[in-house]
């Protein structure tokens, strides 16, 4: 079937069975607070009987979001604001018709609150519409933070320092924040701050916001804070020591080794716009561990940063939305590699070996912040030696200017090859631009860019380049395309590279329902195709995947249905796994499949994925169960199992993926969590077990251990 009759048949269905355009209602337009300087700070206890409060500024005029969006929330908030010189207090009474329902499942601090009924505060302190910060606490207290990249793009593994609490009251339940103007970079020359809140209700699948455009509530959509004035940043120190002890053992030879390293972290507010990092003899050992991947294909996989030296400002070093999520199939049924594909800076490659075994990074040091409508970045690391990778300094320096209200241009520039001898630079050019002020609230992206890479003994053919457009929206019709080119020789041995001598194109659209009455919260129908060609013409991969119907209740299950078509040419065999080598050649398979999913605020809480079909010349079937129980807000524990059975001519081969977790929170300063996880591929059981002691924000104390189990090849 060609994928002109797929969108074909998308577009029918939608009209057939959707039949009406959805209703849109009034953008209620700018909305603006006029900020009150605090006589005294209040107390952070969640309870709002502070004398400072009478005096506060109030905003009470929040609508609904999500399902419908402007229209009136079923739950009244309120919400309370003051700063003094040293920090912004926001506080909110969180309204509840049935108290007694109000999900509260989490207590583990800094972990995803997005299950809970929670409450965030959004901070554009430099009102540029491109960036900014989030901050928020669910009815226990547990606080949740995060940068905006990309403009809409949330990223809760950045970690600021600010104090919230929360606390039941007859009708609902009470928030308050106290964020310091030091955890945060701002522009000491304005008074007009973009500002917004948000609030969740878990069991209605409801988002309230003060201001939204497009069901989005990010920096582009915020409201103003005016009449800021003598605002301080402070010291602004942060200093962080840490050390591991390792030890390890071949159980074949009884030969043991240990070692014990010393670190040290320091951060400085330089200016209130601009901060400064220092790491000395990094460790990571506190950073939660990779979930695991099995790779069934040709090209390499990608794991998220998750470290915190590298994660301060780290939205100042994206570049041309590479990696932007898309609302698309294949964001369903593939991994991240293909969207990150061409990155020219990920800072995952550094401190790390090929293997993903760390690397010593014996010092290094981070710039980056605002300087009024600039951003800047300029990293550079000292990698030891390793294997026989001999060490060397890796660094990056990044600039983005804001233009157009919404957009940006920049530059980036790097240097330093962390995974081989070899010198490397490359040089890039990048143009985004987003209007959220279009009429009928709709919403413009594009971006536009260049990369030139230099490698020795790589002469021509060593660039890449890339354009998109789409026209994002939660209702109604969503569509996209894009187009990205990376020569053979391009080489970003500080980014992410899994193809290169090849282009990717890339077209989605869907259709959103979003009924105002009855069970069902949406209805989805979606197409994308995304197909990888080498430079000559010649067909690598391509991918047709059809979503005919995908369906979402008040209460947040939901069910999803896909069928798709893959062409592969191999043009040398490829061992798919020991033994099982699939020969040079075009072929042409398909699976079909769908996905349950359980809502996450649920003491149970589950999901089941099949995908069946053809698969090369053979049959594959793909099996997903996850399973969550959460008796209290103390205990949690999950279950989860992948398994893929593949038959080919060639020989037939299983995978198997067994994570098992076990969380028990102590308090809302103390917490105990356990991760094992299995493959068969690796034949390695992994166990990762973390204790975490806050005993005020900003102050963290981990014991960690990781051990691993290998099972010995058998002669």
């Amino acid at each position: 079937m060609k994928t002109t009759h797929y969108l074909s048949a998308l577009l029918l269905f939608a009209g057939a069975a959707f039949g009406q355009p959805p209703q849109v209602l009034v953008d209620p337009g700018q909305k603006s607070v006029r900020m009150v300087r605090a006589t005294s700070a209040p107390e952070i206890d969640g309870v709002l009987d502070d004398a400072a409060w009478a005096s506060a500024a109030m905003i009470d005029d929040l609508h609904q979001v999500t399902p419908q969006e402007y229209s009136e929330p079923s739950e009244r908030t309120e919400i309370y604001l003051l700063y003094d010189d040293d920090a912004l207090y926001v506080a909110a009474r969180l309204f509840d018709s049935d108290p007694d329902l109000i999900t509260a499942q989490n207590l583990r601090q800094n972990d995803n609150i997005g299950d809970d009924d929670r409450f965030f505060v959004t901070l554009d302190p430099f009102n540029s519409r491109r960036s900014g910060y989030y901050f928020g606490v669910n009815a226990n207290g547990v606080r949740q933070d995060g940068l905006y990249q990309n403009v809409s793009e949330s990223y809760d593994a950045w970690d600021g320092i600010y104090s919230a609490a929360a606390e039941p009251f007859e009708d609902g339940w009470i928030a308050e924040m106290r964020i310091p103007f030091n955890t945060i970079s701002f522009d000491s020359g304005t008074d007009t701050w973009g500002m917004n809140f948000s609030r969740g209700v878990a069991r209605k699948s409801e988002d309230i916001a003060w201001v939204s455009r497009n069901r989005a509530f990010d920096p582009s959509s915020s409201g103003l804070a005016v009449g800021f004035e003598g605002l301080q940043q402070g010291i602004g120190l942060e200093i962080t020591p840490a050390a591991s002890a390792t030890n390890s053992r071949k159980f074949a030879t009884g030969q043991s080794t240990s070692d014990f390293e010393p670190s040290l972290d320091l951060a400085y507010r330089l200016t209130p716009s601009l901060n400064a990092s220092l790491t000395i003899n990094t460790d990571f050992s506190a950073t939660e561990v990779d979930d695991r991947q099995v790779n069934l294909t040709r090209f390499g996989l990608f794991f998220p940063e998750k470290r915190d030296f590298f994660l301060r400002e780290a939205d100042i070093f994206e570049f041309g939305r590479i990696g932007a999520p898309v609302d698309a199939v294949y964001t369903f049924v593939s991994g991240a590699a293909a969207r990150q594909n061409g990155r020219p800076f990920f800072s995952r490659s550094i401190g790390l070996s090929n293997t993903g075994q760390p690397v010593n990074v014996e010092y290094g040091g981070k710039v980056s912040g605002r300087a009024g409508p600039w951003e800047l970045g300029a990293l550079s690391i000292r990698q030891d030696e390793f294997g026989s990778v001999a060490a060397d300094t890796l660094s990056v320096v990044r600039a983005k200017l804001g233009v157009f209200g919404e957009s940006s241009v920049g530059v980036i520039a790097t240097n330093g090859s962390p995974r081989a001898n070899l010198d490397n630079s490359v040089t890039g050019f990048d143009f985004l631009y987003r209007n959220t002020r279009l009429p009928g609230g709709r919403t413009l992206e594009a971006e536009a860019w260049v990369q030139q890479s230099d490698t020795p003994g790589l002469h021509g053919n060593d660039s890449a380049h890339g354009f998109g457009i789409r026209l994002p929206s939660s209702s109604g019709i969503r569509v996209g395309a894009g187009r990205k080119e990376f020569e053979a020789n391009f080489n970003p041995a500080l980014g992410f590279i899994s193809r290169r001598g090849v282009t990717d194109t890339t077209f989605d659209i869907s259709y959103t329902l979003l009924p105002r009455t009855g069970p069902f919260q949406s209805f989805k129908a979606s197409f994308d195709t995304q197909r990888f060609e080498l430079t000559d013409g010649r067909l690598q991969s391509q991918s047709r995947n059809l979503r005919p119907f995908s369906f979402s209740n008040r209460t947040g299950d939901s069910v999803d249905f896909v069928y798709r078509i893959y062409d592969e040419a191999l043009f040398e065999p490829f061992e798919i796994s020991p033994g099982v080598v699939i020969p040079s050649g075009k072929y042409n398979f398909r699976d079909r499949g769908g996905q349950i999913r359980s809502s996450s605020h649920r003491r149970f809480a589950g999901l089941f994925r099949l995908l069946a079909g053809s698969f090369f010349e053979g049959n594959r079937t793909d099996a997903l169960g996850e399973l969550t129980w959460r008796p209290s807000a103390k205990f949690r524990s999950s279950i989860s199992y992948s398994y893929s059975e593949i038959e080919l001519p060639q020989g037939n081969f299983e995978t198997r993926l067994a994570r098992i977790g076990f969380d028990y929170v102590f308090s809302s300063t103390m917490s105990w969590v356990n991760l094992i996880q299995y493959d068969n591929i690796s034949e390695t059981v992994g166990i990762n077990m973390r204790w975490h002691w806050i005993p005020e924000a900003g102050r963290d104390l981990y014991f960690v251990i990781n051990h691993n189990l290998v099972e010995s090849l058998r002669m």
